[in-house]
Parts: C-alpha cells; sequence; structure tokens
C-alpha cells in the first residue's frame, strides 16, 4: 500500500465475538515511516491521518527520523531490548542458535507485558483522545507494533484467532531491510525478522498466569477505566 513503507495495514473490517465490525479509516500500522516517497505522503494525508505513534528507540529514532506535514509524531519509546541481549551474547563469543534467538524473542514479549503495560496503556489511551485516523509502528512494524495491534483487537472483544491472523500476516508483509544483512548469522536473522505464534504466546501466557487475563491486564497495568473500554469500543466498532 506505501511504497517506502512496509507491513502497513488498517486494522479495520475485523468481526469482534458480538458480530461487530472494526471501523475502516481510523487506525493503521506500519513499520517506520522515514522512508517515505511523495506519493506515500500524499495516500497518508488522503487518508486523513494526524498522528503517529511511534514505538521505536531513542537511538532508532534518532538514526531515522522523519517529519510530515499535517501529521503529530507521538514518542512512546520502547527499547529494542532484543538487540542488547544479542550483542551481550555475541559479546561473550557465543553465537545463538535459532532456538537461543526465539527464546529471547518470547522473553521480549514477556517484557512487553510486565514491563511495557504504561506506554501501551499511553498508545490506547491517544487512540481515545484523538478519534481521527492515526498510525502507529516501530521499526519493523512486527513486535512492538504487533504486541500494540494484539491488545487493541482484544480491547475491542476481536477472537483470538483473528487477533493471532492478523499477527501473522507480517510475514507476508514486512520487506527485509538489506542494510542489515551482514549484522547477525543468517539463522538468528531468520527468526529475528519474522512472527511466530510462540512469541505471541510468550505474551498470552503472562497476561493470563501474571495478570488474570486479558481484561484484568487492560484494566490493571495497562491502566484502561471501564469507562475508557467502552468508549474505545464505542469509537472503534460499527454499530
Amino acid at each position: 500500500m506505501l511504497e517506502g513503507a512496509s507491513n502497513f495495514r488498517d486494522l479495520g473490517g475485523y468481526r469482534n465475538r458480538h458480530g461487530r465490525r472494526v471501523r475502516s479509516g481510523r487506525v493503521f500500522r506500519s513499520d517506520h515511516l522515514a522512508r517515505l516517497t511523495e506519493s506515500d505522503r500524499q495516500r497518508l494525508a488522503d487518508l486523513g491521518i494526524t498522528h503517529s505513534l511511534d514505538f521505536r528507540g531513542t537511538h532508532e529514532s534518532a538514526a531515522t527520523p522523519y517529519a510530515l506535514d499535517g501529521v503529530t509524531r507521538v514518542a512512546l519509546s520502547i527499547e529494542p531490548t532484543v538487540v542488547a541481549r544479542m550483542q551481550a551474547l555475541v559479546s561473550q563469543g557465543i553465537v545463538p542458535t535459532a532456538d537461543d534467538t526465539v527464546e529471547l524473542m518470547r522473553q521480549t514479549y514477556r517484557d512487553f507485558v510486565n514491563h511495557n503495560a504504561p506506554v501501551f496503556g499511553r498508545f490506547l489511551t491517544h487512540l481515545l483522545e484523538q478519534p481521527s485516523p492515526q498510525v502507529f509502528h516501530c521499526t519493523a512494524g512486527k513486535d512492538r507494533t504487533g504486541f500494540a495491534a494484539v491488545l487493541l483487537l482484544s480491547a475491542l472483544e476481536v477472537p483470538p484467532a483473528i487477533i493471532e491472523q492478523d499477527y501473522l500476516l507480517t510475514n507476508r508483509l514486512y520487506r527485509r531491510d538489506p542494510q542489515a544483512e551482514g549484522l547477525t548469522p543468517v539463522h538468528v536473522r531468520e527468526v529475528l525478522w519474522q512472527v511466530q505464534p510462540a512469541f505471541l504466546q510468550a505474551a498470552l501466557h503472562e497476561v493470563e498466569q501474571r495478570h488474570g487475563g486479558m481484561t484484568a491486564y487492560l484494566h490493571g497495568p495497562v491502566g484502561l477505566g471501564p469507562g475508557q473500554l467502552l468508549e474505545i469500543r464505542r469509537q472503534l466498532l460499527q454499530d
């Protein structure tokens, strides 16, 4: 849908467990927006997008900054901890196996749940406070963005199987950055550049076992009040 960004898509169109459809044209997800073409910028303007919600860490944002006319960028920084963990292993002379890398990703998703809930709370609150089309993203639009999408669709009562389906679309839509080709072994990149059900299940297990389920998690660590949860459904679900 965009030339200079991949993994861009509308979260609208899914039906929730009551048969109500998520509104189209309101919330979009993407990878980073620093390489958009002029036609891409016009496309975002045509969609009416007013805010970009950026989950990238401080260094990532500084390395690939962007500014879009008519779009306010909101920093919701979550540092890419899997990179730091990978570097720590390499500094010890350890080359992670594919299984090691999967477990690093699973731990990253557990951290999303247990350490980054307030950031995701600000994300959901911003959608409530700015009822206009918005796009949210990180660098690849797959992990931080993917979990944010999971929380939003869960708040809208979309069935888990459909939520996982949207999550896994990244494997079809994300275009890998050729500049990162030589930075890690091939078997590590094959894990890092994709999403797996195991990553998502690690997060959902934490939500269930440590926080009492998704509704309790949204009300507790994420910080949405009952009225806010009802309001986000009112705004983003068709009648």
